[in-house]
């Protein structure tokens, strides 16, 4: 059958190429500064007339003084204005069929709007009133605390749940924010006035950074400027703040948490260097290959071989001060300390043997197909440069990360495995 010069010869089958072939690009982002100081990362692109702003605010828990207070501040932020009420606001972003989220991490807090973009001068306006003219209603705080305790009654019961609070404050500390947690007494103590002691230092005369991608409009930064760029924000530098990590002693828990329970929760985790660290980008490597991945190691011998658990991962905690490497699975609890006497032997593996050469390209080939999905659209995009924003680091460090991937050897991972993975190094956890 005869075809078309320039055609496809479908009886041949494509050629296959290596991920790790290609050359990677990281689309750049304009850069602008409202009135106020306030620093505008933007990504414009896509075919869509959809668009995401999000507001980065330093006000996580990591500025708290007394516990809940940055997460619950965060998520009252929406509940009531000057001149709305809870309902109103909400009516106003579905009207629209726009779609605004809030949330509160360790260092940041931020609330993000994803619209049309046409509707975004509708919506700025009314997001820089929620910045300066929040009033935290008692009764949405009421509200709010009634939830928390009763969402917390229910997840106490989960040994998933119980494990993860527990892991991280014996990695860095009961009074550290990243091994921080809530319990009901924390939330009964909220008040009113805290809040909103909390609300003005870090929202309303706080600091702001602002992250925006999709298809922007022509005056986007003067929509911006006009709204945002006129709020009392940077003004004063952010609080300079040092909390010690503080991990536990001992090594090892067993922990009950349900007599009758059929499954238990297993962690193990080591504290880790921060991504400035020169090991940090090729330890990446290592995790995939450990437990990063569907075909990693531990999956392929503790699912799929021995059949303990439906998924084990491993991998490095996204925080911007310190972290830490986590291996987290769910067992049964007859076979909990079986799992992890084999998450031991992979370490023992990877310390002792080279990877070969065919899994090695697989694990490169995977990581680099995942930065080609992120780099795939502007709201990942701009994601992989608020990641690097917030930590510190420039596109520099992207370029390293897919040269590390593409040239690391099974001789650079033996040594980082003998340098990291000693299971002496790592905190064991089971809860069931």
């Amino acid at each position: 059958m005869s075809t078309a010069t320039g055609s496809l010869n479908r009886s041949e089958a494509p050629a296959i190429k290596d991920a790790t072939e290609f050359e990677l690009k990281l689309k750049p982002y304009d850069k602008y500064i409202l009135d106020n100081g306030v620093e505008v990362y933007a990504v414009n692109a896509g075919t869509q007339e959809v668009m995401s702003v999000e507001f980065v605010f330093s006000a996580g828990n990591w500025f708290e003084q007394q516990k809940s207070v940055a997460a619950a501040t965060n998520f009252l932020i929406k509940n009531g204005t000057k001149n709305k009420t809870a309902f109103e606001l909400n009516e106003h972003f579905d009207y629209y069929g726009s779609h605004l989220t809030r949330g509160c991490y360790n260092e940041n807090a931020n609330i993000v709007l994803h619209c049309i973009n046409r509707h975004l001068a509708k919506h700025l306006p009314v997001i820089a009133e929620m910045i300066t003219d929040a009033i935290y209603p008692q009764h949405e705080l009421d509200i709010f605390k009634q939830n928390m305790r009763q969402r917390l009654s229910v997840n106490l019961k989960k040994c998933d749940f119980v494990a993860g609070r527990l892991i991280d404050e014996y990695v860095f500390g009961a009074n550290h924010p990243y091994g921080v947690y809530s319990n009901k007494e924390d939330y009964d103590a909220l008040q009113q006035q805290t809040l909103i002691d909390y609300y003005n230092n870090f929202y309303s005369n706080g600091h702001c950074i602002i992250f925006a991608a999709g298809l922007l409009p022509a005056d986007f930064v003067q929509q911006l400027n006009s709204t945002i760029g006129q709020l009392p924000l940077n003004k004063k530098p952010v609080p300079v703040i040092e909390h010690a990590v503080t991990p536990a002693a001992e090594k090892k828990y067993r922990i009950s948490n349900d007599p009758n329970g059929v499954q238990g929760a297993v962690r193990l985790a080591r504290p880790f260097p921060n991504r400035h660290h020169p090991d940090f980008q090729k330890v990446q490597v290592l995790n995939t290959l450990f437990g990063g991945f569907f075909g990693s190691r531990l999956m392929s011998n503790i699912r799929e071989d021995k059949g303990y658990t439906y998924g084990i991962h491993s991998f490095l905690l996204n925080h911007i001060s310190t972290t830490a490497w986590m291996i987290s699975t769910e067992a049964g609890r007859d076979v909990c300390e079986a799992t992890i006497t084999e998450v031991y032997n992979e370490m023992k593996d990877l310390r002792e043997e080279l990877v070969e050469e065919d899994e090695l390209q697989l694990v490169k080939n995977y990581l680099i197909g995942t930065i080609l999905g992120d780099l795939d659209g502007p709201f990942h995009i701009i994601g992989r440069w608020k990641n690097l924003i917030l930590n510190g680091l420039d596109e520099n460090y992207f370029y390293n990360s897919v040269n590390n991937i593409k040239s690391i050897s099974a001789k650079e991972l033996q040594d980082l495995a003998n340098k990291y993975l000693q299971p002496e190094d790592f905190y064991e956890l089971v809860v069931v």
